[in-house]
């Protein structure tokens, strides 16, 4: 039987460098504990939970973490985020403050995500805001274990249950260098697949928007992608002429102003989705927090507008 009331905090970072880290002593190392020392946390948490939280990885090389690991991995994380924000919180009152509202943002956001905290540091002097950006998948991880106050994505996660306030539109587009042979006239559908897509990571909002709509309108057509890790590195590489890319017109303002980057034709783009602000349903929102949930409501959209003509925009129920 689990008996976790004595579970000390060494113990749980200890858990969380090994399933960081891989093993045992480069634990010990980030710790700067003996390969011996961590040993002993890890199976003083052993006892406590009355399971294995550890197990040989499957490659030898190390250890890591069982079902039950994981499991409590995630409550060490939700900790540690607690007591991150009681430490800012904390912080936050030493200087005269409300306290500390932490912004998650999705990796597309972070475009008008700055100018945002920006005018909420103007117009709430007295609330300290911190800006988090991750991706779909770190956004929705961070919502689930109470990481953010407040999160701005794309459409709000089936789980865990949030309430969202529509913020504005957010249009996606497809984007080539201005001599690419596609640019300037509508692209024909065995054109568009003979091309190479610049893609961000499994896990984007923007890559399952990509996925969706290329099947949707190739019907299971085969194409070539090349993942980058950042909007900057496709942007770049579209410029160079290495493929062309499905993104956020709102990543892209500057360049298709500029010219460097032009907007391609292409069936059912561009595609209009909308800008979300969520918090988790099941908890009551602190009062500082509550605040700023307000302020942001009152700003109005985010990010300049791009409205393409109704026929051409995909049913507001679809995409990611």
């Amino acid at each position: 039987m689990a008996r976790l009331s004595g579970v000390t905090l060494k113990q749980l970072r200890a858990l969380q460098a090994v399933a960081r880290h891989g093993s045992l002593t480069a634990a010990g190392q980030v710790l700067s504990l003996t390969t011996p020392a961590i040993h002993t946390q890890i199976k003083g948490l052993e006892d406590a939970a009355g399971v294995r939280l550890l197990q040989r990885a499957v490659d030898g090389s190390g250890s890591e973490l069982t079902e039950a690991g994981r499991t409590l991995l995630v409550t060490a994380e939700r900790i540690d985020d607690a007591l991150s924000q009681a430490s800012a919180n904390l912080r936050a009152l030493a200087k005269g403050q409300a306290g500390r509202v932490t912004l998650g943002v999705v990796s597309t956001a972070k475009y008008f995500a700055p100018r945002l905290v920006k005018a909420l540091s103007i117009s709430h002097p007295d609330i300290d805001v911190a800006l988090r950006v991750g991706n779909r998948t770190e956004t929705i991880a961070g919502i689930e274990r109470g990481a953010f106050d407040i999160a701005i994505m794309g459409r709000p996660p089936r789980v865990p249950a949030v309430q969202a306030v529509a913020l504005g539109p957010h249009p996606h587009g497809l984007v080539a260098a201005p001599d690419d042979p596609l640019a300037g006239a509508p692209v024909q559908l065995d054109a568009l697949f003979s091309q190479t897509f610049l893609a961000r990571e499994e896990g984007s909002g923007t890559r399952i928007l990509m996925s969706r709509w290329l099947d949707r309108i190739g019907d299971g057509h085969s194409y070539e992608t090349i993942e980058m890790d950042s909007n900057e590195t496709i942007k770049q590489a579209v410029m160079a002429g290495l493929g062309i890319a499905f993104l956020s017109l709102h990543t892209v303002t500057e360049e298709l102003a500029s010219g460097r980057l032009v907007e391609l034709e292409a069936p059912g783009l561009p595609i209009l989705r909308h800008w979300f602000m969520v918090r988790r349903e099941d908890e009551t929102p602190r009062p500082v927090a509550a605040r700023l949930w307000d302020a942001i409501a009152d700003f109005g959209p985010p990010a300049p507008q791009f409205l393409p003509p109704a026929a051409d925009r995909m049913p507001a129920g679809e995409g990611p």
